[in-house]
C-alpha cells in the first residue's frame, strides 16, 4: 500500500511540473513602446488628455518567431510598464500627480492598460501598476493606440517627453 502512495504521488508531480514545462515552452513576452508627451500648457490638478501615435505592434513576426501564430494566442496579459523621461535629460517625476495608460484599437473598445497614483519620487522612470485584462485583441491588431490621462501636481515650464516602455506576457496554444 505504501509504495502505491509513493508511486501515485511520483506520477501526479511528474505529470504537474510536465504541464508547466509545456505552459512555460508556450509562453513568451513580446514588448512595445509608445512616446508620451506632456505639454507645459496642461493645468494643474485637472486630468488631461494626451493621444499617441498609434504603436505599430511586431506581433506577427513575434508570433512566428515562437513558433505560432495568432489565432493560437489564447492569454495576452502586461507584464510591466515603465515611464522613463527622455526629454530634458534632467528632468523628475515630481511634477506628476496621476497617471492612467489606456489601449484601443479601431476594432475595438478601449481598456485601461496601467496606472499610478499619488506619485511622489524624484527619479526619473517609474513603474506602473498593470491591470490583469485580457489584451490578446490589442497585440494581435497590426497596430493599437494609448491614451493617457495625466494629472499635474507642479506647472511645467517646458514640454515633457516620456517612454513607455510595455513588456506583455503572451500564452500561445501548440500548433
Amino acid at each position: 500500500m505504501k509504495s502505491k502512495l509513493i508511486v501515485l504521488s511520483l506520477f501526479l508531480s511528474l505529470s504537474l511540473s510536465s504541464c508547466e514545462a509545456i505552459e512555460d515552452l508556450l509562453t513568451f513576452n513580446i514588448s512595445n513602446e509608445a512616446s508620451i508627451k506632456i505639454k507645459s500648457t496642461f493645468p494643474l490638478n485637472l486630468p488631461s488628455e494626451i493621444n499617441t501615435p498609434d504603436v505599430t505592434t511586431n506581433s506577427s513576426s513575434e508570433f512566428e518567431n515562437n513558433n505560432t501564430e495568432a489565432n493560437l494566442v489564447k492569454d495576452v496579459k502586461l507584464k510591466s510598464l515603465k515611464l522613463s523621461i527622455s526629454d530634458p535629460s534632467d528632468k523628475t517625476f515630481t511634477f506628476l500627480k496621476s497617471i492612467h495608460l489606456y489601449i484601443s484599437t479601431n476594432d475595438s473598445n478601449e481598456t485601461e492598460l496601467a496606472y499610478l497614483d499619488n506619485i511622489s519620487t524624484t527619479a526619473n522612470s517609474i513603474d506602473l501598476i498593470c491591470t490583469s485584462k485580457k489584451l490578446d485583441q490589442y497585440i494581435k491588431a497590426d497596430n493599437y493606440k494609448i491614451r493617457t490621462q495625466v494629472t499635474l501636481k507642479e506647472t511645467l515650464t517646458n514640454d515633457v517627453t516620456v517612454k513607455a516602455k510595455m513588456n506583455f506576457r503572451v500564452t500561445a496554444d501548440p500548433l
